[in-house]
């Protein structure tokens, strides 16, 4: 592990990305003396991660680096550019699959970065470090699905009970083995539900026991407890290379084995459809007609700070 030297233009574009004022795409490149597009296009391609996503995951790290040395997690959110203790927790527990409250006295509180640039103590310097980041495509896919899933369960609080219950498509099943889902309610739950159970097969926890039929608020807060530890044991098995691992699901009758990669991709594929099909119920239906398409492509584009294209094929 080694500090940069010299001062070179990407050791410039990286001061701008953690300078304390610096909040905002415009604010960094303003800090570069470089115009937004060229500051993120040139920060992109020479550490390959976008400004904006490098500024919150190096601020994550130093909040929890802050949480450990005594720092109240009030503080900690303050100081990382958060507006609400929710929203930090919320992102702390999507990165670290822990809340920040559990941070433990030891180990490392870096984040994966295929690029090696961290938060360093105590004097915020930027370091480099050789190490593997989870493929990005994997990487997006499983943040994106979590993602889009929160907001399609926040835009349902919009919902009458009776719309949330509503049969919309009489006798509809996804799997046939995990029974009929005919409303967003019992699709948007089983999206939840499905990370959920497979999350205990592959910790060997027992079969969780939960609210078939939540109103959205109580789903959300079970997405929000299940999101960032399931983003962590897909990033672990990734790491020591355990895609191909075999486990035996005791939660099944009789027990039977999977694939761990299968798991993942299962969980992915269906996710997927549930989404999209909620979406075109939830357009129906008349709740906030300015939801999004769930495009990836402007998920990331949001992700690393730009504006979302507002249509048109690409």
């Amino acid at each position: 592990m080694s500090t940069p030297t010299g001062r070179d233009r990407l050791r410039e574009l990286l001061d701008a990305v953690l300078d304390e004022d610096n909040r905002t795409l415009d604010a960094m490149a303003q800090g570069a003396y470089a115009s937004p597009y060229h500051f993120s296009r040139r920060l992109s391609r020479d550490a390959g991660e976008a400004p904006v996503a490098m500024r919150r995951r190096v601020m994550l790290e130093r909040a929890a680096w802050r949480i450990r040395k005594g720092s109240s997690v009030t503080d900690a959110a303050w100081e990382a550019g958060y507006e609400s203790l929710e929203g930090f927790s919320r992102a702390f527990s999507r990165a670290y699959g822990h809340a920040p409250s559990d941070v433990g006295e030891t180990g490392s509180v870096w984040l994966p970065a295929a690029n090696g640039i961290h938060f360093h103590p105590p004097t915020s310097l930027w370091v480099h470090s050789t190490e593997q980041a989870m493929n990005p495509v994997t990487d997006q896919q499983v943040r994106h699905d979590l993602d889009d899933t929160r907001a399609l369960v926040e835009h349902a609080k919009g919902l009458s009970p009776e719309e949330w219950r509503e049969v919309r498509a009489p006798g509809h099943q996804v799997a046939s083995w995990e029974g009929p889902e005919e409303s967003i309610a019992a699709v948007l739950e089983r999206t939840v539900f499905a990370k959920e159970v497979w999350l205990a097969a592959v910790e060997g926890t027992e079969f969780p026991a939960v609210d078939r039929d939540p109103n959205p608020a109580t789903l959300l807060a079970r997405h929000d407890a299940v999101a960032g530890r399931w983003l962590a044991a897909v990033r672990d098995i990734d790491r020591r290379g355990g895609w191909d691992d075999l486990i035996i699901d005791a939660l099944c009758e009789p027990p039977e084995s999977f694939v761990l990669s299968s798991i993942v991709t299962h969980v992915l594929t269906y996710s997927a459809y549930r989404r999209l099909l909620v979406r075109g119920w939830l357009h129906r239906a008349g709740v906030d007609l300015d939801l999004d398409d769930g495009d990836p492509i402007n998920w990331l584009r949001h992700e690393a700070g730009e504006q979302p294209e507002t249509g048109g094929d690409r």
